[in-house]
C-alpha cells in the first residue's frame, strides 16, 4: 500500500509539473562513470525499451537508434548535467559606466521536461543592472543553454539562470522571464497545442515595480529585423 501511494504521489507531481528543489536533483555518484560508459549503458536500456514495445531492431531504420539516442542524451540534450560543460563566464570592468538595465531577450530555450522526458521549447529574456561588472552578451545565452540542457521544470530553470548570473556578476539585480511550450501538455494528456507557460524570477532592484515594468516593457518591444 505504501509503495502504491508513493507511485500515485510521484505521478501527480509529474502531471501537475511540480518541482521539488531549485537545485537539479543529482546523486552523489553522478559522475563516477565517464560519458562513454554512460552511453554504453543507456544504449542497452533504450534497446530494451524498444524491444519491449515490440520493435524489430534488425530493421535498417531502427538498428542504430539505441546508440543515437544514448549519444544524444549524454552529449546533447542532457549535456548540462556535466559540470565540465559549464560556460566560463568572464566578466569585465564596466569602464564605460553604463548604469542602466541591460536586457538580452528572445534567447532560444530547448529543454526537456523531467516528468515525461518531452521537449520544452521557448524563449528566455534575461536582464541585469551592473554594479561595476559586465558580462559578454553571448555568455548570457550560454548560461541559459547550459541549465536548459538537463531534465528540468521551468520554474527551476528560471531560478538557476538568475542565481548563476547573480553569482557571476556579484549583484542581486538580475531578472529572467521564460515563455515556453511543454510538449507534455501540447502533445499528450490535455493536448492543448495553444497554451504556453510563463515563469519569472526577479532579484534585487527588479523587485521594485518601476524597474520590473521597465524590464517587461523592453520584452514587449518589437525587435524583428
Amino acid at each position: 500500500m505504501k509503495i502504491e501511494n508513493n507511485l500515485r504521489e510521484m505521478e501527480s507531481l509529474g502531471d501537475d509539473h511540480i518541482g521539488t528543489s531549485s537545485d537539479t536533483p543529482l546523486r552523489k555518484d553522478a559522475f563516477i562513470l565517464n560519458n562513454d560508459e554512460k552511453i554504453e549503458i543507456i544504449m542497452d536500456d533504450v534497446r530494451h525499451i524498444m524491444e519491449t514495445l515490440g520493435l524489430d531492431l534488425r530493421d535498417d531504420s531502427l538498428n542504430g537508434t539505441p546508440k543515437r539516442v544514448a549519444k544524444m542524451f549524454v552529449n546533447e540534450i542532457f549535456g548540462g548535467l556535466d559540470p565540465k560543460k559549464k560556460p566560463k563566464s568572464s566578466t569585465f570592468d564596466n569602464k564605460y559606466k553604463y548604469g542602466e538595465m541591460l536586457v538580452e531577450k528572445n534567447i532560444t530555450v530547448y529543454s526537456t521536461c523531467e516528468h515525461h522526458l518531452l521537449p520544452i521549447v521557448g524563449r528566455a529574456h534575461v536582464a541585469y543592472i551592473s554594479n561595476g561588472t559586465v558580462i559578454g552578451l553571448s555568455k548570457m545565452n550560454r548560461i541559459v543553454d547550459y541549465f536548459a540542457k538537463r531534465p528540468q521544470v521551468q520554474e527551476r530553470l528560471t531560478i538557476q539562470i538568475v542565481k548563476e548570473l547573480q553569482e557571476v556578476l556579484n549583484t542581486q539585480d538580475v531578472a529572467c522571464v521564460i515563455d515556453a511550450k511543454h510538449l507534455c501538455v501540447n502533445s499528450r494528456g490535455i493536448r492543448d497545442i495553444e497554451s504556453s507557460t510563463v515563469t519569472s524570477e526577479f532579484g534585487g532592484k527588479f523587485k521594485e515595480e518601476t524597474v520590473k515594468k521597465e524590464f517587461l516593457s523592453y520584452i514587449a518591444l518589437d525587435t524583428k529585423f
